[in-house]
């Protein structure tokens, strides 16, 4: 098993150390962090996305695959900016205003960070104005929304509404999810697409963003 492999199945079995280790190790080795990322990190989410999808995996088993992979990325990270490799996008990921569940968001991020976005989070109890302005300072080509809470959800229609008000919905695309949301919903409020989970969700964001 060369050391990729053994990243990859470090990820999957969700051993943060190990898989630290190996980053480093291979890193040292002289492999480039670019190609770490794409060969090894990348396929490990796909991969924990792939048995989540089929039930073999449940969100504890993925949190800890997540955190292993963040693990390891945060050795590359520093290397890729060096190198100025290109994220696949770059995503503002919030849960809306008045809800403040975070276990789902923070498993979205996890796994939109495991397929090569840059990731920019603003938490919790996040109000329309400030996706706004987050989208304005960042450049940012999505916009990821959640909301646990049936009385929250008209938060997520508002902040749609405020991107619109902004003339930054369109250049940005919306993608929403938790649990009391549906693609009906996401499809009455304009929302660009809805996941109904972590792994769908970074699959989505690829879709979107082409």
């Amino acid at each position: 098993m060369n050391i990729k492999e053994e990243i990859f199945e470090n990820i999957l079995n969700g051993s943060a150390p190990e898989t630290e280790q190996l980053v480093l190790q291979a890193l040292k080795a002289g492999v480039g962090a670019e190609e770490l990322l794409r060969d090894a990190l990348i396929p490990a989410m796909a991969e924990v996305g792939v048995r989540f999808e089929r039930g073999d995996l449940y969100i504890p088993e993925m949190l800890i695959s997540a955190r292993a992979m963040k693990a390891g990325l945060a050795h590359l990270r520093p290397r890729l900016v060096e190198q100025d490799v290109k994220p696949a996008g770059k995503i503002i990921l919030g849960t809306v205003k008045g809800d403040l569940h975070d276990i789902g968001k923070n498993l979205v991020g996890m796994m939109m960070e495991g397929a090569g976005f840059q990731v920019i989070d603003l938490g919790v109890d996040v109000s329309p104005d400030k996706f706004v302005q987050s989208v304005k300072d960042t450049g940012a080509e999505l916009v990821g929304m959640s909301a646990l809470l049936t009385t929250t959800m008209l938060s997520m229609e508002a902040t749609i509404q405020a991107l619109k008000q902004a003339g930054l919905y369109g250049k940005v695309k919306v993608i929403v999810g938790g649990a009391p949301i549906t693609q009906g919903y996401a499809d009455k409020i304009g929302a660009h697409g809805y996941a109904s989970d972590a792994s769908s969700a970074s699959r989505k964001a690829m879709e979107l963003l082409g």
